[in-house]
């Protein structure tokens, strides 16, 4: 096992580019991370990597033993899963990416349950608004809200979630309420906005009678936090596009109005993202069908109270 753990740290290595990322995405100290390596690399007889004082980047022998490398590890996880599977007992980690709204709301408050249930599997959360590159980072599971674009991975589709336009009584009152989707552009209403790098949508898609359309809203603020948008709305800053379920408390106490009702957002749907070889991993499967229940069950509670 210290060998297939050396060729485990040197994969990732590579992946992160240097020790210290590798070593806390492992849980060991760049010390420990770097003593797996030489270990590697005295057995193999070679020198793996090409060490300058910021990173590491493969040597051509590197790059061809983390081709074998990587998939030997895929090999015996998929092996260890098929176990797993018979024997009726998942164990293992799993790493796990959402977004911060959601990831707050749905997902991080179910993991302890879900840990109750099953004893032996450990989760690693990891929230952020980015986008996270699942491969390099070794996710098994990306819960995502949005338009979602075709992709490489396999999709499980949780619930198509309407979205609202809303912003705050004073705003409304201050700078006058919207009569049509033009009018944000016209007026030059502050649309508050999710921006970061590798964000893909600029815009609002709008649900108009000739269709969806596409409308290029702009305002002084943006950021890469969904949270801090909605509490700029809250605090009459401008008009957000969020999520009902997300902002459904503020609509109910009144701290938020709707803005063009006949004219919503385009849905977004919730779904769970995973590679195609974590298919048949039995705990990724049981953490998925977990939290798909989970967040239908919240949201359409949620949903009810409105």
């Amino acid at each position: 096992m210290a060998y297939l753990d050396n060729i485990a740290v040197f994969v990732r290595v590579v992946e992160l580019g240097n020790l210290s990322s590798a070593g806390r995405d492992m849980r060991l100290s760049p010390a420990v991370a770097s003593n797996r390596v030489k270990e590697l690399e005295k057995h193999l007889g070679v020198r793996l990597f090409n060490r300058t004082t910021r990173q590491l980047t493969p040597t051509e022998q590197g790059r061809v033993f983390y081709e074998g490398a990587r998939k030997v590890l895929e090999a015996v996880a998929e092996a260890e899963a098929s176990v797993a599977d018979l024997s009726g007992q998942p164990r293992g980690t799993i790493r796990v990416t959402a977004p911060l709204g959601i990831g707050k709301r749905l997902i991080a408050s179910g993991i302890p349950e879900f840990r109750d249930r099953y004893p032996e599997i450990e989760v690693r959360l990891r929230l952020s608004d980015h986008e996270v590159d699942m491969m390099r980072e070794g996710i098994d599971v990306a819960f995502k809200l949005g338009i979602l674009e075709n992709s490489s991975f396999r999709m499980r589709g949780i619930l198509d979630c309407e979205r609202v336009l809303a912003a705050a009584p004073d705003y409304l009152q201050r700078r006058g309420e919207p009569k049509t989707p033009e009018a944000l552009i016209d007026e030059r209403h502050d649309c508050l906005m999710l921006r970061f790098p590798g964000a893909r949508e600029h815009f609002w898609m709008l649900q108009t009678p000739e269709g969806a359309r596409k409308f290029e809203v702009g305002g002084p603020f943006d950021s890469d936090d969904g949270d801090v948008i909605t509490d700029w709305a809250l605090a009459g800053r401008g008009i957000v596009n969020k999520p009902r379920f997300e902002i459904g408390p503020f609509l109910r106490d009144g701290r938020l109005r709707v803005v063009l009702p006949n004219t919503p957002p385009v849905p977004v749907k919730l779904a769970a993202l995973y590679p195609h070889k974590k298919f048949q991993d039995p705990k990724v499967r049981l953490l998925v069908d977990f939290m798909a229940s989970r967040c239908q069950k919240m949201i359409g509670e949620t949903l009810s109270e409105q």
